[in-house]
């Protein structure tokens, strides 16, 4: 395990979905100098080993978080971009069966939710 590895999960696990530009600032308060790159592959890394995970949602920039192994999905603000996890709703993983796996062994789905967060739908009520 390297510095920068270590520096990453640390990050990681104060919580919340960062975008790797967040993560590189938050590390380089740790470690005297990282780059950019250096926490590319480092995310890429733990997301292979399944330490990270990886979401992308339309329009914004990849974010990562530590939250894994749960089947768990977000929530998205299309106003601030703004993402909040949620709790499987129904059963166990993944949540949803499809009509057909075309022969894949299904895990896990991904669900994102979208719409404004209660910020977002204040500001707007207000321009109203």
């Amino acid at each position: 395990m390297t510095r920068p590895r270590l520096a990453v999960l640390d990050v990681l696990a104060a919580g919340g979905h960062l975008d790797v530009d967040e993560i590189a600032r938050r590390v380089r308060e740790r470690l005297d100098s990282v780059s950019t790159q250096a926490v590319y592959d480092v995310l890429g890394a733990l997301s292979r080993a399944g330490l990270s995970r990886r979401i992308e949602t339309a329009g914004s920039p990849a974010r990562y978080e530590a939250r894994v192994g749960d089947n768990h999905h977000h929530v998205v603000c299309r106003g601030c971009g703004d993402i909040a996890d949620v709790d499987c709703a129904v059963g166990d993983a993944p949540c949803l069966d499809p009509n057909t796996t075309h022969g894949f062994e299904v895990d896990e789905a991904d669900v994102t939710f979208w719409g404004l967060c209660p910020q977002c739908r204040a500001r707007r009520r207000a321009d109203d």
